[in-house]
């Protein structure tokens, strides 16, 4: 086995580099008045920045055997001394540098290719100094995309647009971000805008990149040609705009006058979809935004909307361009429990689970694409009794549905019963679902669907199942 010693190597060339006796090449540091020069050796330089033996292959030796100078006017002479430091000695303190000096360093870095330090700068201002750029949000958002590896530092900035984009649209001229921080942007499910105003905001900004071609702000007096233009414009943006999440009136007063932005085809569809209700979706339609879901198991924020409509016993239209433009999503759901994380155990589930009302719990079964679940609104107990409630429901669908039925609910018909709290059993409805262990401390061992105290059977056949993973979340208004 090798061993390391770096410690001691790391201090003999930091030695060398305050040594002005051996080196062989001068560098020029910074601007008028601020310039500063540097004493170095040709063959670490090269070592360690990419930048700089390019710069070094170029340069050629005078009459007296001495390099010519390498000047780096855009780094500071007092940035350029720390990264001096950590090409010889790989050294680095941060410890009494603002924020902005960090800045300054990692900046220097990313010019002369130093791979490892822009990395490690980029996470260490994240971590900690996320306040600080927040209150520069301008500088840094500028800033990043100035330099195609400050990819962190953009998906940061990106982030919190998704976030707060009010208050950051208010702290920078939005028309001004350039092309791929509006895209890394409003191609993001969890951007906390009304999709319209997303919409209205990517005109806006497309209006503005074309100031030289004296377009109006009214679509009614462009050209063919002022169409193509801005189509030209938008031609990354239109994609992520979900326009079929319109509501009518929103459709006819902002989307219609724009139709020569949009592909015929696509238009054509996106017409059908708000005139009739049974026109056939294309699969392709993006779904709503700003719903996360920490799950595994369903993502699908269409069948959320539905079970949470059956909770609230709100009307269901089961039409996959009415559901996804009536989503009714009042809920939070909270993770109480992961199968593949916390364990199939029935103690587990009742430790995590047991005295937390209205839960759902979603069940993924081995083998199959099918999905069965049921929802609580009681507590559940680790006793040998039964949860009595007319409120709860079961459920079954696939992870490939596009569209949620009524009839993949079922009612609780013997209400007395819709609650199996047994302490060896897990999440059980009734027998309808049901998941028993041998003991409290062991894997489940029989899990099975049957018609018994609901209305409908959720499964073709009564025998017991496996599982691939199962969650339970408690839902909160």
């Amino acid at each position: 086995m090798a061993i390391q010693f770096l410690s001691k190597l790391s201090k003999n060339y930091i030695e060398l580099l305050e040594d002005s006796e051996y080196y062989d090449i001068k560098i020029e540091v910074g601007q008028d008045p601020n310039v500063r020069f540097f004493r170095a050796h040709i063959s670490i330089l090269c070592s360690r920045s990419p930048y700089l033996r390019r710069a070094l292959a170029s340069n050629k030796k005078n009459d007296d055997n001495v390099l010519t100078d390498i000047k780096l006017p855009n780094i500071t002479p007092e940035t350029f001394q720390i990264i001096l430091r950590y090409i010889y000695g790989g050294i680095l303190s941060l410890n009494e540098q603002e924020a902005s000096g960090i800045l300054n360093i990692l900046l220097a870095a990313d010019e002369l290719l130093l791979q490892e330090l822009v990395d490690y700068l980029q996470n260490y201002l994240i971590e900690n100094e996320s306040q600080w750029m927040e209150q520069h949000f301008e500088l840094i958002h500028r800033t990043s995309f100035q330099f195609t590896s400050l990819t962190l530092i953009q998906q940061f900035c990106t982030d919190l647009m998704a976030r707060s984009p009010d208050k950051i649209f208010k702290s920078l001229d939005f028309t001004s971000l350039p092309e791929k921080s509006l895209v890394q942007l409003i191609k993001r499910d969890d951007l906390r805008m009304k999709e319209i105003e997303i919409w209205e905001h990517v005109l806006k900004w497309g209006l503005a990149q074309n100031q030289n071609h004296t377009l109006l702000e009214d679509p009614d007096t462009w050209s063919d040609d002022d169409f193509k233009t801005m189509e030209n414009t938008l031609q990354h943006c239109l994609p992520f705009i979900r326009f079929f999440c319109l509501s009518s009136k929103e459709f006819l007063q902002k989307v219609h006058h724009y139709k020569k932005l949009l592909k015929h085809q696509f238009y054509e569809e996106l017409l059908n979809s708000q005139l009739d209700p049974d026109s056939k979706p294309n699969d392709d339609v993006l779904l709503p935004r700003n719903i996360q879901i920490d799950s595994t198991i369903v993502n699908n924020l269409i069948i959320i909307s539905h079970i949470s409509k059956w909770i609230d016993k709100k009307v269901i239209i089961n039409n996959k361009f009415s559901q996804i433009r009536e989503l009714y999503l009042p809920y939070k759901l909270e993770l109480l429990l992961r199968g593949s994380r916390d364990g199939f155990a029935p103690n587990k589930f009742h430790t995590l689970c047991d005295n937390k009302p209205n839960t759902v719990v979603f069940i993924k079964i081995r083998g199959t694409e099918e999905i069965v679940g049921g929802y609580n609104p009681l507590i559940w107990e680790n006793s040998d009794t039964w949860g009595n409630t007319k409120d709860s429901f079961i459920f079954s669908f696939k992870n490939d549905d596009k569209l949620f039925k009524d009839d993949m609910i079922s009612k609780v018909e013997n209400t007395s019963r819709a609650i199996n709290n047994y302490p060896c059993n897990g999440p059980c409805f009734g027998d309808d679902i049901f998941m028993n262990s041998s003991d409290e401390n062991s894997d489940y061992n029989t899990i099975n669907c049957k018609k018994v105290d609901y209305e409908k059977s959720l499964r073709d056949t009564n025998d017991n199942f496996q599982i691939d993973d199962y969650e339970v979340f408690q839902l909160i208004k």
